[in-house]
């Protein structure tokens, strides 16, 4: 009788110790979540510049316009960026910028990034294909993709996609 009250309080025991870590775990990840603003920053192309390259490779400034729209200050220290034309990929680079954009605001970074002669050509072969099958190569989707650094827990990631006019 004594072996079985035993048991029965430490396996009570054990129950209990196991719903106090799984909630102890929970909790602990639900705060980790809140330390962070559930809002994204938006991180769009608000122009490119040429930079003097060397050799084979193109370079180019990229202004990117980060929008905070949390209730809460978004400080970074780095800044990487890729660029995609037509889902291939086209340049990438980074920048040791440290900056606050404040919240309900908006600051420009600049980035400068790099394009080998190899994303290069890709992109010339495949905008000589398009033209071939439509008349003049008419507006070039992207994507710009990467990461601010420094802002907490984890970098900050975003994506963001438009058009471009080639022709103009």
């Amino acid at each position: 009788m004594t072996l079985a009250l035993t048991t029965t309080r430490s396996h009570r025991r054990r129950r209990a110790l196991i719903g106090a870590a799984a909630a102890a775990v929970t909790w602990g990840l639900s705060g980790c979540a809140t330390l962070r603003d559930e809002v994204a920053p938006r991180v769009e192309l608000a122009g490119v510049e040429g930079l003097p390259g060397e050799g084979l490779e193109l370079r180019f400034l990229l202004k990117l316009r980060i929008q905070n729209p949390a209730d809460r200050e978004l400080r970074f220290d780095g800044v990487w960026a890729e660029v995609e034309l037509r889902g291939l990929p086209l340049a990438g680079g980074g920048a040791a910028v440290a900056g606050v954009v404040p919240r309900f605001g908006e600051a420009v970074v600049q980035v400068p990034v790099t394009a080998s002669g190899l994303a290069l050509a890709r992109q010339a072969f495949s905008l000589w294909k398009s033209s071939q099958q439509t008349q003049g190569p008419g507006p070039v989707a992207y994507v710009l993709r990467g990461r601010l650094g420094g802002t907490g827990l984890a970098p900050v990631r975003f994506e963001s996609r438009g058009e471009v006019s080639l022709s103009d």
